[in-house]
């Protein structure tokens, strides 16, 4: 038997004894590295056997493995390993199905040395660039089973670590194995991604991870290689640099899912790490698909709860944070559209208390303070938007936004609120903190085309309601918008300084397109201060903001003729406070006074006149020593140290208009436009601003005359025309136009607030004044007609025409037919 045994052996062919041979007696002996090299020669040499040598070696591993001989399966592995290796021919693709299917058949195995061994021979197959691509082969077992390796449950917590770690190597190796090859399974392919990425977010959960800071990870040391939190990074930043423009929703919309179904939202820290190493880990160019994705997803929570949404939006902030300059993409207003539409839909919720009345998600309990913290959140969300924007896209967002801010009675197609005065308040309150945001830090070299009429003269109009929030935050977007210099800061207190050179304030000379944008925006601007300060309801913020924006006009937009109008500005706003007719407390009163005090003080040391600066300075210390209420360090602090009431005064406390007009006359200032004191000009707007009803939307709108109008032009005298001439003209013409503003305001007014009945009857006496007129005219242009009626002498013996009625006259008979 044992000769017949021999015969067959020696019978065998070569490829199966050459495989024989390099498997020892003892399985602790390890391969024979003698034979092992015998046979790569041979399977080099006869490349056609290569197929046949990969058959019977998995033939020999299957048996091992039924019957628990894990040494030889070690060594057929390590043989498989070295033979894939080292053999690079076209027939590869036979032995690879014979070495794959050995790897299904260990990490099939329960036994987790065999799960692991099998995985790290795939890890070294993947690696291996073929020269041939293969039709057929099919990788989803591998992808599966990994995907439930790094998932696993393994009682030892060393054991599950390590299955764990393997299973996400083997994820990264099919990725590195099929993402490249167009002619393997599609791995983006939903079917596969929904297994993949939940696998890694699962591990890069499983352990405590420190914020990715840079676009890849430095290189890791051996102690953090064997964190499965760590690889889990690597991996997942490795497939996500591999993803093309066609396939980045595809692996973040499972990071979308897995947050979902997790209830991960709420923690935000989690959500945010995730989205910090997407955003580090695509191509930049693709930055804008991953935000895309988010406010879709925004969207399709809207009925979710506040925290869900609001750990949504808390990513997207961090999103654009990352995102590079631009990389919001094409559809830059639908972004602002989405965020604002959350804005506004939160403030709905947190007014009715409930999502539209939804039956399944309406019996939740909405918290108004987590409503609150969202919608802080969307606004800082578009704050940070707004940063990554260019000028004139930044331009185009302020004048979107302002489009959608709800004006009481005119945009009667807004949606309506819960509570219509509460919600419509708030929601202008939320759109204009957003504005604020997106102005912060706005800097323009052309203000005049940076900020035209259609955003600056709807933003005015709100400086003008009777909401003192809503006034501040107009006041706090106007000053972003003029500082160009930072010099906002040093103007946040309002103070009696006696050297302005300690603030160090950055003065440019003022440009061509600055002196056109005061031209065309000037006189709005100081009406508006003017009218802000003139409010009951002003406080100390209102009042600290106003003198910075009186100061950065000063330094940022002045020339010689905004100068004079804002030093008459602040001589109107004494007078106003000195005017007992307005009814304003005695704190606005001080106030205003203070408020004065300390912009003349500042604005003679602008202008270095000494004797205007002399004449302030006398003023201020006669105020110190007799009225300190009368300067803000008495009135701006917490405790306002007021008198009981405010006495006449005058004399020396007061800032003299004729003083100061003929002090900087004398300088070669315009003293006949210093010398007239300021009026602000009333119009329609200040009408539209407090608008109450719908009614009121609809009444009678008056039209503003423009300054080149014939009247104006018959007032200019009959001189020889000049530059001093024509400027004259134009200063009169101001006046004139503000009394027939101010009339035709007052006509307004009248057929706002009347009776019915009285406007009834001023009606019918205009009317029947009018016939009375038209009979008089009739009488005169009547002429006697020519017939024989003959005339009529009067009394003195003079003949008088008398007229005829037709059917009076007497015709000839021939006349008459």
């Amino acid at each position: 038997m044992t000769g017949v045994c021999g015969c067959c052996g020696a019978l065998r062919p070569r490829y199966k004894r050459l495989v024989d041979n390099i498997f020892p007696e003892d399985p602790e002996d390890g391969l024979v590295k003698a034979n092992m090299e015998k046979l790569t020669f041979y399977a080099l040499s006869a490349p056609e056997k290569l197929d046949r040598i990969g058959a019977y070696l998995s033939e020999r591993l299957s048996r091992d493995v039924a019957r628990h001989r894990y040494g030889y399966v070690c060594i057929a592995m390590e043989a498989l390993d070295q033979l894939l290796m080292a053999c690079h021919c076209q027939s590869i693709n036979l032995f690879v199905e014979s070495f794959l299917k050995m790897v299904r058949k260990l990490l099939e195995s329960d036994k987790p040395n065999l799960q692991i061994l099998g995985t790290n021979s795939f890890v070294k197959f993947a690696n291996i660039e073929e020269d041939t691509p293969s039709y057929h082969r099919s990788y989803d077992f591998f992808v599966s089973r990994f995907s439930e390796m790094c998932h696993s449950s393994y009682e030892d917590p060393d054991i599950r670590t390590k299955i764990r770690m393997a299973g996400i190597k083997g994820l990264q190796g099919v990725v590195r194995k099929t993402v490249n090859d167009e002619l393997q399974a599609n791995i983006w392919d939903p079917q596969h991604m929904d297994k993949i990425v939940p696998s890694l977010l699962f591990n890069l959960q499983s352990g405590e991870h420190s914020e990715s800071r840079s676009p890849s990870p430095l290189q890791a040391s051996e102690k953090e290689k064997e964190s499965p939190v760590e690889l889990t990074e690597r991996c997942f930043r490795e497939l996500l640099g591999r993803a093309a423009y066609g396939n980045i929703k595809n692996a973040v919309t499972p990071v979308l899912m897995h947050l979902d179904n997790h209830a991960l939202w709420e923690g935000k820290t989690f959500a945010v790490c995730c989205f910090k190493i997407i955003m580090y880990s695509i191509q930049s160019q693709h930055s804008h698909l991953v935000i895309q994705q988010l406010l879709g997803h925004l969207d399709a929570n809207s009925k979710n709860s506040a925290k869900v949404r609001a750990g949504i939006v808390e990513v997207l902030l961090e999103a654009a944070a990352i995102a590079a300059s631009g990389s919001v993409g094409p559809t830059v207003l639908e972004v602002f559209n989405t965020l604002l539409r959350q804005l506004r839909l939160s403030v709905d919720y947190e007014l009715t208390g409930s999502y539209d009345g939804s039956t399944n998600i309406g019996t939740k309990i909405i918290k108004a303070h987590e409503e609150r913290q969202l919608q802080e959140a969307v606004i800082r969300t578009i704050g940070s938007f707004a940063n990554t924007l260019p000028t004139y896209q930044r331009s185009e967002v302020m004048l979107f936004i302002m489009g959608k801010i709800p004006v009481p009675g005119i945009h009667l197609t807004l949606p309506s609120t819960g509570s219509e005065p509460e919600g419509t308040r708030m929601i202008q309150i939320m759109l204009l903190k957003s504005l604020v945001q997106v102005t912060a830090g706005f800097q323009t070299t052309n203000m005049l085309t940076a900020l035209p009429s259609s955003f600056l003269e709807p933003l005015l109009s709100f400086s003008l309601t009777e909401d003192p929030e809503v006034r501040l935050l107009v006041l706090q977007i106007l000053l972003s918008l003029i500082d160009r210099h930072e010099n906002r800061p040093k103007f946040s207190n309002i103070s009696i300084i006696s050297d302005i050179s300690v603030l160090k304030l950055k003065v440019d000379k003022c440009s061509r397109q600055d002196n056109l944008f005061m031209k065309k925006h000037g006189q709005q601007l100081y009406r508006h201060i003017y009218m802000g300060c003139k409010e009951p309801s002003s406080g100390r913020e209102h009042y600290e903001t106003l003198f910075a924006l009186l100061g950065l006009l000063s330094v940022e937009l002045a020339n010689e003729e905004v100068v004079v109008d804002l030093i008459r500005l602040a001589l109107a706003l004494q007078d106003l406070a000195l005017s007992t007719d307005e009814g304003l407390p005695v704190y606005n009163r001080c106030a205003v006074h203070a408020l004065a005090a300390a912009y003349l003080n500042l604005i003679c040391q602008l202008t270095t006149v000494p004797a205007f600066c002399q004449h302030i300075h006398e003023v201020i210390e006669v105020r110190q020593k007799e009225s300190p209420y009368l300067l803000p360090e008495d009135v701006f602090i917490d405790i306002p140290r007021l008198p009981s009431s405010l006495e006449k005064m005058e004399g020396d406390v007061l800032f003299l208009q004729s003083k100061i007009t003929e002090v900087l006359g004398g300088s070669g200032y315009n003293t006949e436009r210093l010398g007239t004191p300021y009026v602000p000009q009333y119009t329609d707007e200040d009408r539209l601003s407090k608008r109450k009803s719908i009614g009121e939307t609809i009444s009678l709108q008056v039209e503003v005359e423009s300054r080149n109008s014939p009247e104006k032009e018959e007032r200019t005298p009959a001189e020889e025309i000049t530059f001093e001439t024509l400027k004259n003209a134009i200063v009169d013409s101001v006046g004139m136009e503000e009394q027939e503003r101010e009339r035709r305001r007052q006509v307004v007014v009248k057929f706002q607030k009347a009776p019915f009945e009285e406007i009834a009857a001023h009606c019918g006496a205009r009317a029947t004044l009018l016939q009375s007129k038209l009979n008089q005219i009739f009488e005169i242009t009547i002429r006697p007609p020519p017939s024989p009626s003959g005339t009529i002498s009067s009394g003195y013996g003079q003949s008088q025409s008398r007229s005829v009625p037709i059917y009076e006259m007497k015709f000839p008979d021939l006349c008459v037919y």
